[in-house]
């Protein structure tokens, strides 16, 4: 008895320390870009004990029915883009369902995969993700973990026989103030290089791209400046030239099938 009480006093000593060390606020490392920075802080919650998040959408998914008939189901499914895009209005009557959640990035993304896109049984699925990957709003990300979350996205979806559309991350600019920031978080020259692998992926795999950025670029390959008022979030005119070039991506997946498996 006196030997295990030995042991065991060293480890009960240890652990008012280890609660302690963990009850300390946790700064995560600065970025260089001060609103990042707070927003990473202001995260960490979420980061520890839902990192997917998938409360967000639990409850909608358990009340969702199966598609009727021949309801062509459609999840939009990404970031901030997606999540502020009211569908009902740019597709009314359209059995399309929105799951995006702002500020996500694709390895958050693939854990609710099987919540918010498979188990609701869609034919199609619109991804647009990696904008913010490229800021690293989960921490610095590697251009070849991204493709590797589209690529694992891609395959889940086709093993339940889900058309796969990938979009365009989409150009950003700096012409507004509320812009700047934003802007360096993420180099155009990071989003035309992840756009070339998508479109190449998507040719390769018989996925369907689509090219939001090639309707949206300005003249200097920036976001056109009255497409975004803070240089990154679509406003309604942006949605206004996304919604046609979804509608049609959206149709041309649902006339292909997934042939390689």
């Amino acid at each position: 008895m006196r030997l295990k009480r030995l042991c065991y006093e060293p480890f009960l000593f240890m652990v008012p320390l280890v609660f302690c060390a963990f009850g300390q606020q946790v700064i995560p490392p600065s970025t260089g870009h001060p609103g990042l920075d707070k927003y990473r802080a202001s995260r960490i919650a979420i980061y520890m004990d839902d990192f997917g998040q998938l409360a967000r959408y639990r409850e909608a998914n358990a009340q969702l029915k199966s598609p009727a008939g021949k309801e062509n189901r459609v999840v939009f499914f990404g970031d901030s883009i997606t999540d502020m895009w009211k569908l009902e209005e740019y597709f009314p009557g359209k059995p399309y369902i929105n799951r995006g959640i702002g500020g996500q990035t694709t390895p958050q993304m693939l854990v609710r995969f099987r919540q918010d896109v498979i188990d609701l049984e869609p034919k199609v699925v619109v991804m647009l993700a990696g904008t913010n990957d490229i800021a690293g709003n989960t921490g610095p990300m590697r251009r070849e973990d991204i493709e590797q979350n589209y690529a694992s996205m891609a395959e889940l979806a086709r093993l339940h026989d889900i058309r796969v559309v990938f979009a365009s991350v989409l150009p950003v600019h700096n012409y507004t103030p509320p812009s700047q920031e934003l802007f360096e978080q993420r180099h155009p020259h990071e989003i035309l290089e992840l756009n070339v692998w998508l479109e190449d992926y998507c040719a390769e795999n018989k996925h369907v791209y689509l090219d939001y950025f090639e309707q949206m670029v300005d003249d200097t390959g920036l976001l056109k400046k009255e497409l975004a008022d803070d240089g990154l979030h679509p406003n309604k005119a942006g949605y206004a030239i996304m919604a046609p070039l979804a509608e049609a991506a959206i149709e041309k997946a649902l006339a292909t099938s997934n042939a390689t498996k």
